[in-house]
Order: structure tokens, then C-alpha cells, then sequence
């Protein structure tokens, strides 16, 4: 959209969270600013905690949309939704209304994007439970992106971190249920993506490992045929059109060869395969990127962190680098639409 750093919409979080505190961090020694334009979307109010809570203190200025932001001017721009009142929400307890608050202000940012005056959007720390509680029933704000854009096609959920592109083949399902999801396309569909995120992403060719379902994967059918039956020859066949796809691996052991510098991937066959991993390696640096759809966002891995709200001891790294992270992918946006 712009040959300039990209415009980024900075989200808050739940204001029960860390997330206001660790926007004030950032913003206040503009650490980010020649990585991005920010502008927050959010609540006046919600800042005001944030900078209580850091023990920091900018100025802020007001504008309607992120279009008629003076980015010569040293202030923070600030598009004041008015719909949080941080003072009704006890910190570290999850609220209901908050939640609702936090989808309708995702929701404002969103169609920011869609009118072309952003280029992505980072989000801090929000709850799930409390959004669907809220009247958001979605089980994670990922499907609530894709709904509200209108996105029908195949997307997923992406961890990254220290480049490493981790994503898997179900989500945020029960693992009784994701069994039953585990099947050619969804595989494939998974690898295709990975694929497609990691050359956006600069990698001229991604080295991706696919991880098996059972242990030692499958031990050569002694624990499971899923590996020999369908995993192994839906890679085979993604691997024939052209990309480096491998495996199945044991879970246990591919993410060690990951993170040694063999693959530049892994696809995981359900949630926790990956995210414990990957948290395991750098909890507070991971990143979040909700892969496939047409607008950019991005997000720390870790949650609300409700047992630190408030202590102005919350770490910035991973908002940090979700922030360096869409603005790579906005760029990388930018450059194939100036090239077709």
C-alpha cells in the first residue's frame, strides 16, 4: 500500500491483561519506530492504564482514522474508540464484557484494512474465553478474522520463532476431534500454506518437515498405520509438485532437528505438538501470525499473563517481534503487488 514503513494498527489486548502495559512500553521510547508506523486503535482510557502501569508517559494524538495521521508529529497516533472504560474491569480476572470490547475494537481495526488505510494489524495479549463469553462465539479470534473478512478458503495459525515457521493440521480443537480431522486435504492444505507464508516470508525454497501422528511415528505400524497409510504418501504426493516437503518424523525429535537448523518448518498434526515446543524454546518471543488471509495479523504467543498484571514487569520481546514481523510480511504484501 505505501513504499514507506508500513502503517500498522496497534490493538491493545484486554485491558485485564498486560497488553496495555506492554503498548506503553513500546510506544513510549518509540523502539519501533523505524520499523513500522503505529498507530493504536483502542480506547483513550485503556493507554492511560497502560502508561500507569509501565510508568511512562507520551503524548497522544487523536484522529479519526489512521489516514490523517501526521507522522511528522512526535505524538502517538491514536484512534480513541471511547468503548473501553478500563475502571469496570478488575485486572488479572477475565470478563465477559471486556472481551466483547476487545472484538468490537479487533473488528474496528479490521475494516481499517479494508479500507486500505493499514497494512496489518498487532494485537497484545487477549482471552479467548472472555471474547466468547463476550458474544464472539468463536473459538479464537483467528475464525473471527476470517469470518468478519469474509474469508471462506483454507487458513491457519502460525508460530514463529527465531525463523522457524511452525503450524499444524488442526487447532484449536479437542484432540478427540482432531483426530477425526487429520486426512489428505487437510494435510496438504497445511503444507501448501506453509509454503506459500515462508516464501512471502524471503525463504527462496522452505525446508519443511511434517511431524508424525503417533509415537516414534508409528514404530512402522506397531503403534498406528496413520503414518503409512496417509501421511507419509500426502507428503510424498505435495513433495512431487515441487515443494520440500518431508516426513512424517516422530513428534519428539523433529523439533530438535527444527530448531538445529535442518528445517525451516515443521507442520505438527494438532495444537500441542507445536506449542509446546515452540514455548519451550523462547515463551516470551514466539509470534503468532494468522496465516492465509488477506489481511496481515500477528500477535504474541504468550496469553494475558493475569498473574503479573499490574507489576510493570511484563517483557515486551514478543510484541516486538510481532510488530518487526508484520511489517516483513506487509512489505513482502507490498512488493508482489507493485511486481504483478
Amino acid at each position: 500500500m505505501t513504499k514507506e514503513r508500513p502503517i500498522i494498527a496497534l490493538v491493545p489486548g484486554d485491558c485485564t491483561g498486560i497488553g496495555p502495559e506492554l503498548t506503553a512500553k513500546i510506544l513510549a521510547d518509540g523502539r519501533m519506530a523505524q520499523v513500522a508506523r503505529l498507530v493504536v486503535v483502542g480506547d483513550a482510557r485503556v493507554l492511560a492504564l497502560g502508561m500507569r502501569q509501565a510508568g511512562v508517559s507520551f503524548d497522544v494524538a487523536t484522529i479519526a482514522s489512521p489516514k490523517l495521521a501526521d507522522w511528522s508529529n512526535p505524538a502517538v497516533p491514536l484512534i480513541d474508540l471511547a468503548n473501553t472504560d478500563p475502571s469496570l474491569f478488575p485486572p488479572g480476572i477475565a470478563s465477559a464484557e471486556s472481551g466483547r470490547l476487545v472484538g468490537d475494537t479487533l473488528a474496528a481495526a479490521i475494516a481499517f484494512a479494508q479500507a486500505g488505510e493499514i497494512d496489518a494489524v498487532t494485537f497484545a495479549p487477549l482471552n479467548k474465553r472472555a471474547m466468547f463469553d463476550g458474544g464472539w462465539k468463536f473459538p479464537d479470534e483467528h475464525k473471527m478474522f476470517a469470518h468478519l473478512l469474509g474469508h471462506t478458503a483454507y487458513f491457519s495459525e502460525m508460530n514463529v520463532l527465531d525463523n522457524q515457521w511452525m503450524s499444524r493440521v488442526t487447532g484449536h480443537t479437542s484432540l478427540r476431534e482432531a483426530l477425526d480431522m487429520i486426512n489428505e486435504t487437510s494435510i496438504t492444505d497445511s503444507i501448501v500454506l506453509v509454503d506459500r507464508m515462508l516464501r512471502k516470508a524471503g525463504f527462496e525454497r522452505p525446508r519443511i518437515a511434517v511431524a508424525a501422528l503417533n509415537p516414534h511415528a508409528g514404530e512402522s505400524g506397531l503403534f498406528g498405520r496413520d503414518e503409512i497409510e496417509l501421511i507419509r504418501p500426502t507428503v510424498e504426493k505435495v513433495a512431487q509438485t515441487g515443494i520440500d516437503a518431508r516426513g512424517p518424523f516422530p513428534a519428539d525429535t523433529v523439533y530438535v532437528r527444527a530448531f538445529g537448523g535442518e528445517f525451516d518448518s515443521v507442520v505438527a498434526m494438532y495444537h500441542d505438538q507445536g506449542q509446546i515446543a515452540t514455548k519451550l524454546k523462547g515463551f516470551n518471543r514466539g509470534v503468532t501470525v494468522t496465516a492465509g488471509l488477506e489481511t496481515i495479523f500477528t500477535t504474541p504467543s504468550h496469553g494475558t499473563a493475569f498473574d503479573i498484571v499490574g507489576q510493570g514487569i511484563a517483557r515486551t520481546g514478543a510484541l516486538e517481534s510481532a510488530i518487526a514481523l508484520a511489517s516483513q510480511l506487509a512489505g513482502a504484501t507490498a512488493s508482489s503487488a507493485k511486481a504483478a
